[in-house]
């Protein structure tokens, strides 16, 4: 097999109508790609079968109402054995597509604005970005769990080796590292967009941007390298399959490809925009532009296009325009370049660009190290004195239009910049973007720049320009604005209250409740038995064990000591310790009052350096029936969940934190409670989830305890997979810290009731990679139900 010193030209393909805005190579059939374009179409390209260059389309899918914005390839399974298409579009949509049909097989909806960039990975898993600020893990049909931490458009989305890690890049100029749901680091350094995203390994990925840069950085946090060689805008990257090198494309019209750390070879196109580029496994480069062509370049001599299709590209090439403000040439001053004799001499680099003065003209030449040459890229617009006189500054720069937008009668006007040889729709992008207009007028903008420079007249904006907003002068929004511890124990001495130092449950022997240790079972005992005595776990776990004469000593020694106009009387006091033995004693005939519930629900808003015993009274009495139906139900229940969401801020009590999470896990015990907090977890366990890292077994416990018992109550119901992602998510970030033997066995036996018997979450459980993040647990036996318990959950997700 030949090899050519450099790529070049294999064939082009006039494969779309519009911009080429996405590329990715198939599983199926060996060596094919798809595209997709601004025209709506996506297209499926396999190889010619009789020649060793150029391809035949094969298939035409159709879906989105509006541009299609990205694309990747989902691997093959049983079902699927050639794999899926899924591609993303300005409609807000992702369809999903076979070989087979057209159509979508069906339609993934959730993002409210473009889709902009998709990435495959293990067991099915997708992950989407979108301009709305998030990313969205679905799994199937399915979303499994929404990203959000990004303060602008997600522009590029991809999810590493490592299961369970996934990367996303913004226009907030950073990138997330993203574990089961949650936001684990940021990597800042770009200094705008970024735009895409390329992994090298299960330790590293690289980066590129609006800043002209790409870093290579750890998956651990640090940039170990910058590259620096283009001169605008980098759409996107790809790496060959050594692993190591790489090609990026941008709005500079090239094509790099880097080896060994150094940009090796620049490859000019007679298009403005070069959107897009995958790597084939033969190693051959596909690359997507603004002129709506697909051109495919290789490194192997058998596979180079032939001598007239050579100089047909180079044609091309040579008639194209260069706009000098895009930085690429650097200022121009036509007196002061060389002629054409400058072209005798040659380059010392692949891709070195040359100024020569024609007459009034200038003319670009970029040196071509495999021919040994210096070959025309273009004539460059604005590089006479003529044309540059006509231009309109703004904001320190030239520009050839200019155009003025009003936003409200009276209010301020908006600049639109534009050069002729701008792509309209990444002019337009960056309009929207800068003055933080919807997105969703991108089309009427960029029609607006077509419309009113066609014939690439120079000079200042036409006085017919019409507002691309209203048809008239004035632009008034019509939509909204889519962005619209106990680290040292304050409770020591003699006597003391302590909530939550009651003694550990103790093993015994015989099989029975693993959670309370009263006639806990044996190993061998389970053993000898084909029964799982762990999960599902569907009736509540509640923390029941109270003090109550060391809960209302404290309480008393509390208010004895709290200022005068927070102090309780002896009459509240007695309310409440009526209330507190009403509610520990079983066997009590007596019902609580609406005075003392009253008197409860007042006193819980105490301040929060003594309000701890009056929780865990309100602890025990969210238990009862009645207390639980009153303080649960309607506006008051909303009430409570406020309240002790407040009580867990991360910046809170220990005491508070932990006490708030018993709560939440005892008011699973009525219906109404079970119904508040359905209606609030995802709030509920997004907060509990910040509390992971506090250091504290107490509060681990308890957060495993609420988490098992979201597990339960959604176990069987036809809700919704994202709650069940949720409750996967939260424990899958809990093992991560939690030490505490207790408090991870809760945790198993949560992943394992949301998991068994649902074959979605299951295999979202896969995909987070739960199994390899477990593995370490099987081999526990102090206490042995641990190690029991996780062997039985592998079990149940091979």
């Amino acid at each position: 097999m030949a090899s050519c010193s450099s790529y070049r030209l294999s064939c082009s393909i006039p494969g779309h109508e519009m911009d080429v805005r996405g590329l990715a190579a198939t599983f199926f059939p060996h060596g094919a790609f798809v595209s997709v374009s601004r025209d709506r179409t996506a297209k499926v390209w396999v190889p010619h079968s009789s020649e060793n260059r150029g391809y035949t389309e094969m298939h035409c899918m159709n879906g989105h109402n509006n541009f299609v914005s990205c694309v990747c390839i989902i691997a093959p399974n049983e079902t699927y054995p050639r794999g899926l298409i899924a591609t993303g579009g300005n409609d807000h949509n992702i369809c999903i597509f076979s070989l087979d049909r057209p159509d979508p097989l069906f339609t993934l909806k959730g993002h409210k604005n473009t889709v902009c960039s998709l990435s495959a990975g293990k067991f099915g898993t997708l992950l989407s970005g979108s301009w709305d600020t998030t990313a969205k893990v679905w799994l199937s049909d399915k979303c499994m769990m929404t990203l959000q931490g990004h303060t602008a458009a997600v522009w590029a989305v991809v999810i590493l080796p490592e299961q369970g890690l996934m990367l996303t890049g913004s226009a907030d100029k950073t990138v997330k590292l993203w574990k089961a749901g949650r936001c684990e680091r940021t990597y800042s350094g770009h200094e705008d967009c970024v735009r895409g995203l390329a992994v090298l390994n299960n330790l590293e990925f690289f980066s590129c941007s609006n800043d002209a840069s790409i870093r290579r950085w750890m998956v651990s946090g640090e940039c170990v390298q910058v590259y620096y060689s283009h001169t605008n805008y980098i759409y996107s990257l790809a790496v060959f399959p050594n692993g190591q090198d790489f090609v990026s494309t941008g709005e500079d019209r090239t094509v790099r490809i880097w080896k060994n750390g150094e940009c090796a070879q620049t490859i000019r196109l007679p298009a403005q925009s070069v959107w897009c580029c995958c790597v084939l496994p033969n190693g051959d480069i596909v690359i997507g532009a603004s002129d709506g062509m697909i051109r495919v370049f290789t490194e192997n001599e058998e596979r180079v296009a032939s001598a007239q299709d050579l100089q047909a590209f180079e044609e091309e090439l040579s008639k194209a325009t260069i706009d000098p403000k895009t930085g690429d040439l650097g200022d121009i001053k036509i007196e002061e370049l060389p002629g054409r004799e400058h072209l005798n001499e040659p380059g010392n680099r692949d891709g070195q660009t040359r100024l020569i003065k024609e007459g009034t003209n200038v003319e670009a030449y970029q040196w071509s190290m495999s021919d040994s040459r210096w070959v025309k890229i273009g004539d460059v617009v604005g590089g006479s004195s003529k044309q540059n006189s006509k231009s309109v500054m703004y904001e320190g720069k030239e520009y050839d239009f200019v155009f003025t937008i009003d936003i409200n009668e009276g209010g301020p006007s908006m600049k639109l910049p534009y050069n002729v040889t701008d792509d309209p729709w990444l002019a337009a992008h960056n309009f929207l973007q800068k003055n933080d207009l919807n997105p969703m007028f991108l089309d009427q903008v960029a029609n607006f720049i077509i419309e009113n420079t066609k014939g690439h007249t120079l000079g200042p904006a036409p006085a017919t320009a019409v507002d691309p907003f209203t048809g008239a002068g004035r632009y008034i929004p019509g939509s909204p604005d889519p962005r619209q511890g106990f680290g040292t124990d304050p409770f020591t001495g003699a006597g003391r209250y302590i909530p939550g130092s009651g003694p550990a449950p103790t093993a015994s022997t015989g099989v029975a409740d693993p959670f309370t240790g009263g006639s806990a079972y044996s190993s061998a005992a389970l053993q000898k038995s084909v029964t799982n005595i762990y999960f599902p776990k569907t009736d509540g776990v509640m923390f029941e064990q109270a003090n109550a004469t060391q809960i209302l000593a404290k309480l008393r020694e509390l208010n004895g000591n709290a200022p005068e106009d927070r102090r309780l009387s002896d009459e509240v006091l007695g309310s409440l310790e009526k209330l507190l033995f009403t509610v520990s004693d079983a066997k009590s005939q007596d019902q609580p009052t609406a005075e003392q519930i009253g008197i409860l629900w007042r006193t819980s808003h105490w301040p929060e350096d003594i309000v701890f015993p009056i929780l865990d009274i309100l602890r025990m009495a969210v238990r009862h029936p009645e207390i639980n139906a009153q303080m649960c139900g309607g506006t008051e229940g909303a009430s409570l969940c406020n309240h002790l969401l407040g009580l867990m801020s991360p910046e809170g009590r220990a005491a508070n934190q932990m006490l708030a999470l018993r709560i939440f896990c005892n008011c699973f015990s009525g219906s109404r409670g079970r119904s508040l907090l359905l209606g609030q977890r995802e709030a509920v366990l997004s907060r509990a989830a910040e509390l992971r890292t506090v250091c504290n077994k107490n509060i681990h416990v308890a957060l495993a305890t609420l988490v098992l018992n979201y597990a339960g109550v959604l176990h069987g119901q036809d809700v919704e997979i994202e709650a069940k992602a949720q409750c996967l998510s939260v424990a899958s970030s809990a093992l991560e810290v939690v030490q505490d033997k207790e408090a991870v066995f809760r945790l198993l036996v949560a992943l394992g009731t949301t998991v068994s018997g649902d074959s979605t979450a299951k295999d979202l459980a896969r995909s987070l990679g739960v199994a390899s993040q477990i593995t370490k647990y099987a081999s526990v036996s102090d206490p042995a139900k641990v190690g029991e318990c996780c062997r039985l959950l592998l079990d149940e997700l091979q």
